[in-house]
């Protein structure tokens, strides 16, 4: 069904800045499933992959599906799953519903021989992520899963300080993945660019190591290979997030959690919407550390703190200087998500696609990283160490990272 262009969106969609022409045949066409707050995060970028071509969107509420359709200059909107699943024009479908309906979602795309790549988490359950796994490679299709921020400059310029030994043997990581006491905000009056507001309930239910661990976590596979072994503590430390909605589920609101990794390395990575915002990362190496002060930034400087001795004393991170990023980041925003391209996982799915390679977000690499969340997530009941069951092969960095 056609829909009214809306001159804004229609300008920014198509007229982006670094779009290049590409013939037709090597282009992805993709359909929406949850037309929810993230999908503007999505389409705000969409123009920078011109290998990617949307065909239409879907939600259970079909006035949203229509207003974000009219808002994009999308030229379709489904009735149903079935009618979306049946349209031989899509080549991957974009799974951006609520987390609880991600399993469901991506098993009926799946089994319908749609390639799949689902916002975070992959599944909610081990068991679902596993069977989403097997079923992508029964079919013989491409499967993957949010964050892609693995694929930004900042994270491929730290990934190639580390292959250069810039700080010497790694020993231990620190990562803080703190939004601030979002309880406090204003977050009732959030409203995505075209116009949805921010699922508060939802966000709050789902709890915030399922929805941003993975943001730290999969920089730290990719950087230091399999984890071993995860000992995490989490807590609920404001059951009600005083809202106007009584929530369903109690959820942790602080995690922190220890990661080893077969490698060696040592990682602590904190998750919480009850501290200050903080989203740095620091590596710290035998002779020095390298790090960055937000990870949502595509574009975040990379610095290098030299340790030196002085007489009898070690002066750690003494002498800061800048580690060039491998190449400029494209501006995608002034705050916070917006500096993100969420399409940069998708573009390198229907890449791999053209070029006839493995994906580097592949479906072993995001179910060993839902493994790692999720061993922290469900800390609060368990309270214990989680030994790994999976693994992945080693991904390779962007070609421009090298």
């Amino acid at each position: 069904m056609l829909v009214k262009t809306l001159t804004k969106a229609a300008n920014f969609v198509s007229k982006p800045r670094e779009a290049k022409l590409v013939d037709e045949q090597y282009r992805k066409s993709i359909a929406i499933v949850g037309c929810g707050y993230v999908a503007d995060y999505y389409l705000k970028t969409l123009s920078l992959h011109p290998q990617l071509r949307i065909v239409g969107v879907m939600d259970r509420i079909s006035e949203r599906a229509y207003k974000l359709a009219a808002y994009y200059a999308i030229p379709r909107v489904y009735s149903c799953l079935t009618e979306l699943l049946d349209d031989e024009e899509v080549d991957i479908v974009l799974n951006l519903t609520n987390p609880s309906s991600h399993y469901s979602v991506s098993q009926a795309c799946l089994a319908a021989g749609k390639h799949v790549y689902s916002e975070k988490p992959l599944a909610m359950q081990m068991w679902q992520a596993e069977e989403l796994v097997k079923l992508a490679q029964q079919q013989d299709l491409y499967l993957s899963s949010a964050p892609c921020s693995l694929l930004s400059e900042t994270a491929q310029t730290i990934w190639k300080a580390l292959r250069e030994n810039q700080i010497g043997t790694v020993r231990l990581v620190y990562a803080e993945m703190d939004d601030g006491l979002v309880h406090l905000m204003p977050y009732k009056r959030w409203v995505s660019e075209s116009g949805t507001p921010w699922p508060y309930k939802d966000e709050f239910e789902v709890g915030c190591t399922l929805e941003h661990a993975g943001y730290y976590v999969t920089w730290l596979t990719a950087f230091f290979g399999p984890a071993q072994s995860v000992t995490a503590f989490s807590s609920c430390l404001i059951p009600d997030k005083q809202t106007d909605i009584p929530l369903d589920v109690k959820t942790p609101d602080f995690s922190v959690a220890c990661i080893k990794f077969a490698s060696g390395v040592i990682a602590r990575l904190t998750c919480s919407i009850v501290a200050p915002h903080d989203h740095s990362l620091r590596i710290i190496g035998d002779t020095g550390i390298l790090g960055i002060h937000d990870s949502w930034y595509y574009g975040a400087p990379v610095y290098i703190r030299r340790s030196i001795n002085i007489r009898r004393k070690r002066l750690e991170g003494a002498w800061k200087q800048n580690y060039r990023l491998v190449k400029p980041a494209p501006y995608l925003g002034s705050k916070g998500a917006q500096r993100m391209d969420f399409c940069r996982g998708v573009a390198d799915m229907a890449d791999a696609m053209i070029e006839k390679r493995p994906c580097r977000l592949s479906p072993e690499f995001c179910l060993h990283n839902n493994e790692i969340v999720l061993a922290i997530q469900n800390s609060l009941d368990t309270g214990s160490a989680y030994k790994l069951t999976t693994t992945f092969e080693p991904i390779k960095p962007m070609p421009w990272a090298k």
